[in-house]
């Protein structure tokens, strides 16, 4: 891409027309992309590891009662929240299409011997198995699918589980996702960073999609010493709380339960997500 068609861009882009999420699976965005999941300066990629012990504490304590189970972390990320189960007695498999996470993952579950799987797979092709008591998709991934790739993930994560098993969703609330949509253009300029490890500029713009109930963001990065740029894309599916509850009921889950968050009480989270837990009813 050119400056020329940053200029000629069309303004509205259509929901996920150009692109389904930002590069998660090439190796050099995934490399930078794990430096920001193991970042404690901020929570923008993962949160901060005091939190996420906060986070697991709940999942151990009060969710799965202290029983130790069978946990699927899909969209795991770098393990942070499967290995901390996992030094709980829990058994754990994760599933992500980001090579250097995976790879960070299992590195650390081979240094403490600890009892995680990892699978470097996409969640809506990859088959998730079956015989888990808990399934959880965290930090609002669960948003940035497609409602029909939604509908397929929670289908195969109804058949992963137990009957009884738990699915713990932790997506966006309808007013955050219409709110990011809302936001208005923005830009900085940095030595290095997510997009690139060379200096660059970063022009990002974001659009709401009333008919279809979509937040829409674009990237541009313009390479400082060449003026190359390139373009990332992604949308995220905005539902009500009403919607959730029938979705998950339509995919086979009842016993819907909506929560302030993953400590099941206000946070204060600036963040803008919820929680939902909800079991398999028999298939």
């Amino acid at each position: 891409m050119t400056l020329r068609d940053i200029v000629d861009r069309r303004t509205e882009p259509d929901p996920w027309v150009e692109g389904d999420n930002i590069p998660w699976n090439e190796p050099a965005f995934s490399a930078r992309m794990l430096r920001e999941h193991l970042s404690q300066e901020h929570d923008a990629a993962s949160r901060r590891f005091a939190t996420i012990d906060r986070h697991v504490a709940w999942i151990h304590e009060v969710l799965l009662a202290g029983r130790r189970t069978r946990v699927l972390d899909l969209a795991c990320g770098p393990g942070l929240y499967t290995s901390r189960l996992a030094r709980l007695g829990h058994t754990c498999v994760g599933i992500d299409y980001s090579p250097a996470s995976i790879a960070h993952a299992e590195a650390e579950a081979e240094r403490e011997d600890l009892a995680c799987r990892y699978r470097l797979e996409d969640l809506r092709s990859a088959d998730y198995g079956s015989g888990f008591g808990l399934a959880m998709l965290l930090f609002g991934e669960f948003n940035a699918f497609r409602p029909v790739d939604a509908r397929r993930i929670l289908n195969t994560a109804h058949a992963a589980l137990s009957e009884g098993g738990i699915l713990l969703l932790e997506p966006h609330t309808f007013a955050t996702i219409r709110k990011l949509g809302e936001a208005g253009p923005s830009w900085y300029s940095s030595p290095a960073g997510l997009f690139s490890d060379q200096p660059h500029l970063v022009l990002k713009e974001s659009h709401w999609h009333a008919a279809t109930r979509t937040a829409t963001t674009r990237w541009y990065v313009l390479d400082a010493a060449t003026a190359g740029v390139t373009r990332c894309a992604h949308s995220l599916q905005a539902y009500s709380d009403e919607e959730y509850v029938i979705l998950l009921s339509a995919c086979g889950f009842g016993e819907v339960r909506l929560l302030p968050s993953l400590t099941g009480e206000t946070e204060g989270d600036p963040s803008g997500l919820m929680a939902i837990t909800a079991r398999a009813r028999p298939r």
